[in-house]
């Protein structure tokens, strides 16, 4: 299993680049996109960067597999996005929330490593 992350480089397109500028501050969607990356990078799982500002078929793919109920009601949903292969696993929001009840492993679709917080809390639902 792979976990695909899709953010957006500050090297991609100009339209692309005014088009984020205008819907949210770019600072956010790199902080964000930061916490996620640096997070999986700090516990060891592997992901695959896609950037969708500087390759389209990265951004068109983003745009037709995040699920109509987790699209924005306007415009089009906006990195970071998590999957896992192509099963969408959510947007940073509920990685985050994810992350706060040590729930990381379970939001990405993988088994907790033995000793983790989140193997130990799943241990004590199950006994």
């Amino acid at each position: 299993m792979v976990i695909r992350v899709y953010i957006a480089s500050s090297s991609g397109s100009t339209a692309i680049m005014n088009f984020l500028l205008s819907r949210i501050c770019l600072y956010m969607i790199k902080k964000k996109q930061q916490d996620v990356l640096g997070f999986l990078e700090a516990n060891k799982i592997g992901f695959e960067e896609k950037d969708i500002a500087a390759n389209e078929e990265n951004r068109k793919w983003m745009r037709e597999n995040v699920p109509e109920n987790n699209r924005p009601a306007s415009g089009y949903p906006l990195p970071p996005q998590i999957f896992n292969e192509s099963q969408y696993r959510g947007d940073y929001d509920a990685f985050f929330e994810a992350r706060e009840n040590n729930a990381v492993y379970a939001f990405l679709g993988l088994t907790a490593p033995p000793g983790s917080k989140e193997a130990e809390a799943q241990a004590k639902q199950q006994a």
